[in-house]
């Protein structure tokens, strides 16, 4: 079992197979040139899964498959049957923004992967492709009716951004209760890589949009998710993503591992460790050795406030190397060892 330096049991283990992404989001990365890390930087697939046997022998039992965009990341599939046949009952999922699923939804499904967590901003052609840089809801539409019929389990998540997509919150939500997906709609998390033009909407902000049609109730956290979930009074239940309390910190179960083989402890931190020498040197041991030290720095809380938007903390992180939920990042600072 894995337990943290605050008592925290750690079960969760987030992947970024890649940092290269098909989309530029104005909330992520709306100015980053099509120059990337080199592929010889990343770790194989082999050398990732040398890692997460260590995880999974330790007790994580679930693992998310981040990027960038990680369905860019060729032969991802066979990276999921690894891990599908090492625990072929470990909870495993992607996030992705379900641009290339049309064709990759059946692979995957047939390699062990159980769920999925897609990007969805807006149901408009002209507002996506204004998000995303280029026109993509098409085929992001085809991809989630493509992993709806294979059988795929799907969330789908929504940044609301004031004066772009807010007018979309009931829109999207109706979109996802019609398929049976759950929507988690997620505050705007300020980074300076993204578009400083942006504001983003405060989590009362969505639900006081939601309220002008329905009547809502809190169900509370699930778990450790840092979604807090909603009951309409329809039954539909739906969830909020605050990134700036501190109050799913305290069952924080994750930590992060990217594609260059760096373990991070909190998303909202810029330290982090590496493991790449030794796994690239099959030193299981000593790749064991850093997780343990990677468990006992995790902090207990993120630096983020609750204070208005506008007077928040702005991440240095780059959301595209790390997988949050909708967005990542990652400065490192190495350590010795």
């Amino acid at each position: 079992m894995l337990i943290d330096g605050h008592g925290r049991t750690v079960n969760y283990l987030r992947i970024s197979v890649t940092e290269r992404c098909n989309f530029r989001c104005q909330y992520c990365m709306p100015e980053k040139p099509f120059s990337w890390v080199p592929k010889e930087n990343l770790l194989s697939f082999e050398e990732l899964f040398l890692f997460v046997k260590v995880a999974i022998d330790e007790g994580v039992n679930k693992i998310r498959i981040t990027g960038g965009e990680p369905l860019l990341r060729e032969d991802l599939d066979k990276f999921i049957k690894m891990i599908s046949e090492y625990k072929p009952d470990i909870d495993l999922a992607i996030t992705t923004n379900a641009y290339l699923l049309p064709g990759a939804a059946q692979r995957l499904k047939d390699a062990g992967l159980k769920r999925l967590n897609i990007s969805l901003d807006s149901l408009k052609a002209d507002v996506a492709a204004k998000i995303a840089g280029k026109d993509v809801l098409s085929e992001v539409l085809k991809g989630i009716d493509k992993a709806l019929e294979v059988g795929l389990g799907v969330k789908i998540n929504m940044v609301p951004l004031k004066g772009i997509n807010d007018d979309e919150i009931l829109d999207v939500m109706d979109y996802c209760k019609a398929r049976g997906m759950k929507v988690r709609f997620i505050e705007y998390m300020e980074n300076e890589h993204a578009d400083r033009a942006l504001k983003g909407m405060h989590g009362r902000e969505i639900l006081a949009k939601i309220k002008e049609r329905h009547t809502i109730k809190a169900l509370g956290r699930e778990g450790a998710s840092p979604s807090f979930n909603y009951l309409l009074d329809d039954g539909y239940e739906f969830g909020l993503i605050d990134p700036h309390k501190h109050d799913f910190c305290e069952s924080c179960n994750r930590i992060r591992l990217t594609a260059e083989g760096f373990l991070i402890p909190c998303l909202y931190f810029d330290e982090a460790m590496s493991i790449a020498e030794h796994v690239k040197k099959g030193d299981v041991e000593a790749a064991s050795e850093v997780l343990a030290q990677v468990l006992k720095d995790k902090p207990k809380e993120n630096r983020w406030s609750e204070e208005e938007l506008e007077d928040r903390e702005i991440s240095k992180r780059a959301f595209y190397e790390t997988g949050a939920d909708v967005l990542s990042y990652r400065r490192v600072f190495f350590y010795p060892g």
